[in-house]
């Protein structure tokens, strides 16, 4: 008899332990047939801000100069319009503190001995002045005056992206801000979204945080893609940052 009572009491805890793992493994099968179907059911949106700043640097190029056959003379001609430059900053509140004098490069057109066509002046010497400035509307102001170096016979080079151009540092300072404001933005977008589907927003489901861009004042919104624009907006001295956020949403009924 305790030989079957015993039988009996281990086929019953058997059983127990084989219901019991019927029952988590059940469980866990509905959990995961319920995330799979959770995983289905979400919404991606975009959350845009844009701020606009004022440029704190101004980097202002000034390259000029003079040719001719003789080599004396024409580095009296570059020195003569360095200290013309040179006085009409000084006259528009630019600090020398603010100045870099870069070194005087001479050309000798002839001093290739193979050379076809001769230039019809032997000698280019050349110079750059060079302003470097948080002083932003000191030279904005200046670069409207360059017409009297004109008038003086200095005439300044426009070398494609060699101009004045203006840049904005505090990237970084307003980064934290414009992250959180389009993330509020994107889900308030998908509120909306799933408002209309009955449905209601859940967790994030993935996030990617986007390229900020900073981009000429008067440019914004009306720029299409994402992008680092920095070079088209250095002649502005207003600027627009912008940043677009891409996240996405679980839906829950």
């Amino acid at each position: 008899m305790d030989g079957n009572n015993q039988l009996k009491g281990s086929v019953t805890a058997l059983g127990l332990l084989l219901a019991l793992g019927l029952i988590a493994g059940g469980w866990v099968l509905g959990a995961q047939i319920k995330a799979t179907r959770l995983s289905d059911r979400y919404v991606s949106v975009k959350g845009l801000v844009e701020r606009i700043v004022k440029s704190d640097l101004a980097i202002w190029p000034l390259s000029y100069k003079e040719a001719g056959d003789d080599l004396s003379s024409v580095y009296a001609k570059t020195e003569a319009d360095k200290k013309a430059i040179l006085t009409f900053l000084d006259q528009q509140g630019i600090k020398s503190s603010e100045i870099e004098l870069d070194v005087v490069r001479v050309v000798d057109t002839q001093a290739n001995e193979y050379g076809g066509n001769r230039a019809p002046q032997r000698y280019i010497v050349e110079q750059q002045i060079t302003v470097r400035t948080s002083r932003v509307d000191q030279v904005a102001a200046a670069a409207q005056k360059t017409m009297e170096l004109l008038q003086k016979g200095i005439v300044l080079n426009s070398n494609p992206g060699q101009g004045l151009s203006y840049k904005f540092s505090g990237l970084n300072s307003i980064k934290p801000d414009m992250i959180t404001e389009a993330t509020r933005n994107a889900r308030a977008a998908a509120e909306r979204f799933a408002s209309d589907s009955g449905s209601k927003v859940g967790s994030i489901r993935q996030a990617n945080q986007g390229v900020f861009s900073i981009l000429p004042a008067n440019q914004g919104s009306n720029t299409g893609e994402e992008g680092d624009n920095s070079g088209t907006a250095d002649s502005s001295l207003m600027k627009t940052v912008r940043v677009v956020t891409s996240v996405q949403y679980y839906l829950e009924k």
